[in-house]
């Protein structure tokens, strides 16, 4: 069974004053280069990384692997959900079962992503959550995907969650590293 990641990268890191913030260095690396090394090392078979603001410096810091397509985002602007559909239009047609993942979370490791491709089966929405609350990365299941591009704004693919809640199935961790995002200056502080 073929699990592709979409990597959201082509946000314009708003709340950080003027910095990208998936190009900050966190731990020594590169924001970014933490999301992407815990994908390599789980079961997933290809990453999409969509870029968009800073795209050619995003693209530039990002560790190069076979599994890696850079995709980009025109619409980056308008939000998350342009980015989701890129990375949908460019997953590879032997998809089976697909994360959306973000840049921002550098502390998702690949136990979790391996944990959430366990439980795939019959499962069209499988969804991580830490003392009851929903976090990402988010695998979905190929049916979902036609839905998923009706999506619009910056709202994600939230909208689609609670339009399929009998479909979901909410896989609690003791990490909460999926609850936990870098957004601001002061998530850098360690």
């Amino acid at each position: 069974m073929m699990i592709s990641a979409i990597l959201l990268a082509a946000g314009m890191s708003k709340r950080m004053m003027g910095e990208n913030k998936l190009t900050k260095k966190f731990k020594g690396i590169a924001l970014i280069n933490h999301s992407v090394n815990n994908i390599l090392h789980s079961d997933i078979d290809e990453i999409i990384v969509v870029l968009g603001f800073q795209k050619e410096v995003v693209e530039k810091i990002v560790n190069k692997n076979e599994k890696i397509k850079f995709v980009f985002n025109k619409d980056f602007e308008s939000g998350m959900a342009s980015s989701i559909k890129t990375g949908l239009n460019h997953l590879s047609k032997n998809t089976e079962a697909f994360f959306i993942c973000l840049g921002d979370m550098p502390n998702v490791n690949s136990d979790i992503y391996n944990k959430l491709i366990k439980f795939k089966n019959n499962n069209e929405i499988i969804i991580p959550t830490y003392n009851g609350q929903q976090g990402n990365p988010i695998l979905f299941s190929k049916s979902i995907k036609n839905i998923l591009t009706n999506v619009k704004g910056d709202m994600g693919a939230k909208k689609i969650i609670d339009m399929k809640k009998q479909k979901i199935f909410e896989l609690e961790t003791r990490d909460q590293s999926i609850i936990q995002n870098y957004n601001t200056k002061d998530s850098f502080v360690l």
